[in-house]
């Protein structure tokens, strides 16, 4: 038995076809890789998609945060109750409130546990 390519036995289309998606892919992923580089953190974590992002702070340090082009920073915390400082301002959200809407985006406090607080920050309709 030869071992011979298939290159030469495959319709055109597909390698046109296949070439073209392989393109768009990595086009995708270098745009998705630009966008998460752009976050960063001290005493935080991120955990961002396109238009969303997770970040956990960790209570008790100078906890901040650079994501969809603003900084969050946590303030202070008081049993289930966290200040936030979002694009320079500052929201006082309970688990469980409605969104806060501050410059085109919706901030909402997931969680506040004794180590961590989790607050989840989108652009307004993601």
């Amino acid at each position: 038995m030869t071992n011979r390519s298939l290159a030469g036995k495959l319709p055109p289309t597909f390698t046109r076809r296949t070439s073209t998606r392989l393109a768009g892919m990595l086009a995708g992923l270098a745009l998705g890789a630009a966008l998460l580089a752009g976050c960063s953190s001290e005493g935080a974590s991120t955990d961002c998609g396109l238009d969303a992002c997770t970040v956990t702070f960790d209570r008790g340090v100078d906890a901040r945060a650079n994501i969809l082009g603003v900084e969050a920073r946590l303030v202070e915390t008081q049993d289930d109750v966290a200040t936030i400082e979002v694009a320079g301002e500052q929201l006082s959200l309970t688990v469980g409130q409605q969104a806060a809407d501050v410059g085109g985006l919706a901030v909402t406090l997931d969680s506040v546990t004794d180590s961590e607080v989790k607050v989840r920050i989108a652009r307004n309709g993601g």
